[in-house]
Parts: structure tokens; sequence; C-alpha cells
């Protein structure tokens, strides 16, 4: 859905995500998602009665459904699907997109994470949800390559979880390094697990 498109509650919880992957929770304003959603600042009680935290708590969510859709689209576009090689394309979003823009942003659900984990409960869950949402479809994909049921969710949280360390360091060094690294040392570790030759091997 384009920005356009959205209503303004889906615009203030886009732009939630948008400052928080930037900025992190503590220093994303509520009159700041306004301003970039371009809502009035009296429909934010409107929306959200919870406050800061409910929105919060949304994007959060918002982002975690958009993770878990990327998948599909990143297997669509796959000549061969092997675990590698989805890997390598859910990398490959963010090497282009610092690439092109800059270091400024990371994920918005281990933003939240941090900054929220031990202060906001609701926020830790809905951080762990959101993970949980991402991962379920990575695992699904690594079972449809023909990785055994056993190693499809551990390796699927491996995959998510390089991916977060690698974009930290990313941003900490202005420099895509770790972001090729996990994908060069992971891939035949990956491969690897498909028991039997691997899809289109």
């Amino acid at each position: 859905m384009a920005a356009s498109e959205r209503g303004p509650r889906e615009r203030m919880v886009f732009s939630a995500a948008q400052l928080i992957r930037r900025d992190g929770v503590t220093a994303t304003g509520m009159r700041d998602v306004a301003a970039h959603a371009g809502a009035p600042r009296g429909s934010l009680q409107h929306y959200f009665p919870g406050g800061k935290e409910q929105l919060v708590n949304e994007a959060v969510d918002w982002a975690g459904r958009y993770a878990a859709g990327r998948v599909g689209r990143f297997l669509a576009q796959l000549p061969e699907p092997t675990p590698s090689a989805l890997f390598a394309a859910m990398v490959r979003q963010w090497t282009e997109e610092y690439a092109s823009s800059g270091f400024a942003g990371g994920c918005p659900v281990a933003a939240a994470a941090v900054d929220c984990a031990q202060t906001a409960d609701s926020t830790r869950t809905a951080a762990a949800a959101a993970f949980a949402r991402w991962i379920r479809p990575v695992a699904d994909a690594l079972a449809d390559m023909g990785v055994p049921a056993d190693r499809t969710e551990p390796l699927a949280t491996l995959m998510i979880s390089a991916l977060e360390g690698a974009l930290l360091i990313a941003r900490t060094e202005r420099d895509v390094r770790a972001l090729t690294t996990v994908v060069r040392e992971l891939g035949p570790l990956l491969d690897a697990s498909v028991a039997g030759p691997v899809p289109g091997g």
C-alpha cells in the first residue's frame, strides 16, 4: 500500500516504524510521528488512546508483518530457491538500502526491543511476536526446500539473528562488510542442511 493510500491511522503506524528504525523509541516523539505522517496532532489521542506505548507496539507489529511478507516476495524472485539464496536476498535489501540511502535506518523491531525490553513489557511481547511472525515463513520456506523439519526453525532463527547482528555492526561501521560476511559464511552451512540435492542443483 502506497503511503498516499493509507488512512491517517495507518500513516502514523508506518511513520512510527520509520522513525523508530532511524532514531529508536526514546528519541521518537508523538509529535514527530504526527508531523512525519502529515496527520493532525489531535488525532493521536483519538487513534492511540494507549499513548506512545500503544503506537510503538503497533509499529512493531506492522514491522513484523512487513518482514514476514517480504519473505514470499524474495522467494518469488529466486530462479533457484535455495537456503543460501533466500538468505542472500534477505540481506540484499539492506545492502541496497545502505548503498543508496546511507546507514541511518535499522530494524524497528530490534530498536524497540533494545529500548523497551526492560521498561515496557507489552513492547517486549510485541517484539517477540514480531520476530516469531518473521521466523515462521522463513522456516516454512526452508522446509519447502528440503531442510529437515527439526532444523527449519533453528536455522530460520539463525538467519534472522545473523542479519540483525550484521545490521548493528554495519550501522556502527558505516560499511556493509558484516552483511556481506554473513552471506558468504552462512550460505554453505544453510545449503548443507538440505536433505538430499539442493533444489536446482
